[in-house]
């Protein structure tokens, strides 16, 4: 093999913390707890916080072991530069608090998940404009675009109805107009799909779901490609205003948003996260392919009326995805049909567990509706296309047969 080959996704992740040569020859990095820093000399530590020197000056901004996980998250996504918050919500808060002002007017997908699109109603109570449209469609982001645009946002694949935005398109439009193009990439996650290859400017995962993919430990991720012209920014303060200009709006981010509301990932998450992401490509191909051939069996079976998952040839971004992801995900949605109650459903099914979150290694299920999108009410629902007897799937590693024995006694 040639020394100058690159190489490839899993082994530069699975070696991620050596590349840092961590202490005493570890092979993970070490869990920091001190919130603390001390400098022999004290003009040092005042270097430091006036970001003159390298170095940690207190927990709530930064922490060796949260940095080695930005150092590996931002490998995945080939990226600049990474930002650690303590859930992905707050990363997607923290960043719109940092970089939006009142007047500002920005474009969300029309599918966003529950609390995304809670989060992002309550922006409008600080006079910020929020238009939400269909982002399958690049026109439909075309036409919303304003004087005071200043950002869009839109998740790889919606959940729970998985449709699939126009992720080439949109960035297209970004790139034409001056956008930040914010991409939620929890869905695909970076060994799918990195939101780079379409002009993202920022790109934001849940590390709780998919990359950490055990359900032990809460974490967010703000990966800063390093694409967008910030120096044509006006919502950039003074004083960030310095050093490279691809960091100011990660430093501004980094001040404004992680330092100010102090949504700071712990160091003892942070581990489990990393050590949970070094099986990230192992696990999602199983994921993958289960939940491939779970909605094959969904679909020939009479007691569902509709399957939703991107691998399925009737899905209506079917192409798309193909040709922007390696695979197609492991969420998918069924709706049962009106005779059947999603509850009893639910509960009789043995191996898969009725619960929420996504990405883990086991099969999880829940009543849309009922729970993550109660709150909605049912003419937004409806216009999502959320049946109230929609459930999703978050597909795990079970063996396959398994899982399909179960969805046939539970339906049967």
């Amino acid at each position: 093999m040639s020394k100058n080959k690159e190489q490839g996704f899993s082994t530069r992740n699975l070696h991620a913390d050596r590349a840092d040569k961590p202490e005493h020859g570890v092979l993970h990095k070490p869990i920091h707890t001190s919130v603390a820093y001390t400098y022999d000399d004290a003009r040092d530590l005042a270097a430091v916080f006036q970001g003159k020197m390298a170095g940690f000056s207190y927990g709530r901004q930064q922490n060796p072991t949260v940095n080695a996980l930005q150092a590996r998250i931002t490998k995945m996504e080939q990226g600049l530069t990474s930002t650690a918050f303590a859930t992905g919500m707050a990363a997607i808060g923290s960043t719109l608090f940092a970089l939006l002002r009142a007047g500002d007017h920005m474009i969300a997908s029309a599918f966003l998940f529950g609390n995304t699109n809670s989060l992002f109603n309550s922006f409008r109570n600080f006079g910020i404009e929020v238009s939400f449209v269909d982002t399958t469609s690049a026109s439909a982001v075309a036409a919303a675009i304003q004087d005071n645009t200043r950002l869009v946002f839109t998740e790889t694949i919606a959940n729970p109805v998985t449709q699939v935005a126009d992720l080439e398109g949109i960035g297209q439009l970004c790139q034409q107009h001056g956008l930040i193009y914010l991409v939620d990439n929890t869905m695909t996650s970076p060994w799918l799909f990195q939101p780079v290859s379409v002009g993202a400017s920022f790109v934001v995962n849940s590390l709780t779901k998919t990359i950490g993919g055990h359900g032990n430990a809460l974490g967010g991720m703000l990966t800063d490609t390093g694409l967008f012209d910030w120096s044509s920014y006006d919502n950039i303060f003074d004083n960030y205003r310095n050093g490279d200009v691809r960091l100011w709006g990660t430093t501004q981010v980094r001040k404004k948003g992680l330092r100010d509301f102090g949504a700071t990932l712990g160091p003892e998450a942070a581990h489990h996260l990393a050590i949970g992401s070094e099986t990230l490509p192992l696990r999602m191909d199983r994921t993958c392919d289960n939940a491939q051939s779970l909605a094959e069996f969904c679909e020939k079976n009479p007691a569902i009326k509709q399957v939703y998952y991107p691998g399925l040839p009737h899905h209506p971004q079917h192409k798309r995805a193909t040709s922007l992801f390696k695979k197609y995900g492991s969420i998918m949605s069924i709706d049962l049909a009106d005779h059947i109650d999603c509850f009893d459903f639910l509960n009789r099914l043995q191996c898969v567990v009725s619960s929420s979150n996504l990405g883990d290694t086991r099969t999880l299920a829940i009543p849309v509706a009922h729970t993550i999108y109660y709150e909605m009410g049912a003419e937004r629902r409806a216009s999502m296309g959320v049946s109230d007897n929609m459930i999703r799937l978050s597909v795990g590693i079970e063996d396959i047969d398994d899982l399909l024995q179960d969805f046939s006694q539970a339906l049967s």
